[in-house]
């Protein structure tokens, strides 16, 4: 059992969000991190002519999409593993949830995104699971008669 397995991988752009946060001597607000999070970065020229303008909080929600993804890839192992990875998640999912409602900065729209992401994980994990110990359930009473 590798950390790679148990652990989920939207812890990646929760902390990304979380030093973003916290960084400087405290907390920032949420208008501060507001500012941070929608400032152009990078722009990228289209086809079309027009100028593409990427934000810190649109690179984060790229991150977290794609950690999702391979979140909903890994919810179909079965395991011990696979059971503590849903663990984690739960348990993640849980701070997220405290810190877009205790906390200042965290009361933005990327966060609650993010959050609804790691929602999703819990979610699919335990779909998943149900639904593979009903298909095995059901094939082991096949044999038995």
């Amino acid at each position: 059992m590798g950390a790679f397995t148990i652990l989920p991988l939207m812890v990646i752009p929760i902390i990304i969000y979380n030093i973003m946060a916290l960084a400087g001597a405290t907390f920032a607000t949420v208008e501060e991190l507001s500012m941070r999070l929608n400032e152009p970065f990078q722009s990228v020229q289209m086809a079309s002519g027009a100028n593409w303008q990427i934000t810190p909080g649109h690179a984060l929600l790229a991150v977290a999409l794609i950690t999702l993804f391979f979140e909903l890839l890994k919810s179909t192992g079965v395991g011990r593993a696979a059971i503590m990875n849903h663990a984690f998640s739960m348990v993640l999912f849980i701070i997220c949830l405290i810190e877009f409602m205790m906390l200042d900065a965290f009361a933005t729209s990327v966060f609650f995104l993010i959050t609804l992401m790691a929602l999703m994980d819990v979610m699919a994990g335990f779909i998943v699971t149900i639904a593979s110990a009903r298909r095995d359930f059901a094939v082991g009473e096949g044999f038995g008669s």
